[in-house]
């Protein structure tokens, strides 16, 4: 079965970025998760990436992902009223490439692995 690939992207609001990173870093990994990463991508705005041992990890889990956003909703802005406070997006893990960046803005070297 193939790894899976969850990315969920916030807008936090005006003054909330401490109580968000905060609570980010409190958050325990469900169940299946391979890794977990959270970028800042703009002013106040967030993408968290997560890789799963599969696409029914990430579907256990769910409930447990919604009660978490529930704990943090109040801090976050309206996207849109169709995706309301996140844009998620998931997917089986297609190419896998890992590397090591030798200096900042230097050149990754890795195996695809597929």
């Amino acid at each position: 079965m193939a790894k899976f690939i969850s990315v969920v992207k916030f807008i936090v609001k005006e003054g909330e970025d401490s109580n968000f990173t905060e609570s980010m870093k409190k958050f325990v990994n469900p169940e299946g998760v391979i890794s977990r990463k959270v970028i800042k991508t703009g002013d106040r705005s967030y993408c968290s990436m997560v890789e799963w041992v599969n696409e029914e990890s990430l579907a256990n889990a769910r409930q447990q992902m919604i009660a978490y956003l529930d704990t943090v909703r109040d801090l976050l802005e309206e996207i849109s009223p169709e995706l309301g406070v996140t844009d998620p997006a998931s997917g089986p893990l297609i190419i896998d490439e890992q590397g090591l960046i030798t200096s900042p803005g230097g050149t990754i070297s890795g195996k695809i692995k597929t």
